[in-house]
């Protein structure tokens, strides 16, 4: 029995291994069209985001939320209708924030920053979510978030004069400590995560 045991925990822990192996890995940042080195001397951006057009665990963010607010309240009334509007609730409150705070605090470095609203700055960054798996994590297996965000720099005046189209691909989202147990502050990391990197492209690229 104690043989048994053992042999389902390994069993639970390579599958735990590859979940993180297949989503954590393979993030990818790419420059699709434009170039970003005109942004050398600009210390100010303005901040948009966008979700339209959104595709959730492979099909259409409304599918998505329809399907689970079904699922949800026929096991208790009430409880997917309060998913729908946590959902919803998250993108500005955790997903947006998280952008703007990770994205600041490394764009500081050369003592630029991002900001919603800013319609004086002489551009705009869009984050247009593509993708989003919200993965799992019910404690004895997970599985981490991950999001396809693309970025348009575009000159704010004139959003039709695109300076730059940057993907970012499988952004992995996970909680270091393993309590994400909400798929929201699993997502959200991964928009922190997207927020660091593209700080960093435009450092590497941009500003050097």
């Amino acid at each position: 029995m104690k043989k048994i045991t053992c042999l389902i925990t390994l069993c639970l822990l390579l599958f735990m291994g590859n979940g993180f192996a297949q989503f954590g890995a393979g993030f990818k940042i790419k420059l699709v069209s434009g170039d970003v080195k005109e942004l050398k001397s600009e210390k100010d951006f303005n901040l948009e985001f966008d979700f339209t057009g959104l595709k959730v665990g492979g099909v259409d963010e409304e599918d998505y939320l329809n399907q689970k607010v079904q699922e949800k309240n026929k096991k208790e009334p009430g409880t997917g209708d309060k998913f729908k509007q946590a959902w919803n609730d998250d993108k500005e409150k955790k997903y947006e924030r998280k952008f703007e705070e990770l994205f600041n605090k490394n764009i500081s470095d050369v003592k630029a920053k991002a900001s919603k609203n800013n319609n004086s700055a002489k551009y705009t960054i869009i984050v247009k979510t593509d993708y989003i798996e919200p993965g799992f994590n019910i404690g004895i297996s997970r599985k981490p978030a991950f999001i396809n965000v693309t970025i348009k720099i575009v000159e704010t005046a004139n959003p039709s004069n695109v300076i730059a189209k940057i993907m970012l691909t499988n952004v992995p989202g996970q909680d270091a400590g393993g309590f994400d147990y909400d798929a929201g502050s699993r997502i959200a990391e991964g928009y922190a995560k997207a927020g660091k990197e593209l700080a960093k492209y435009l450092i590497k690229n941009s500003y050097k």
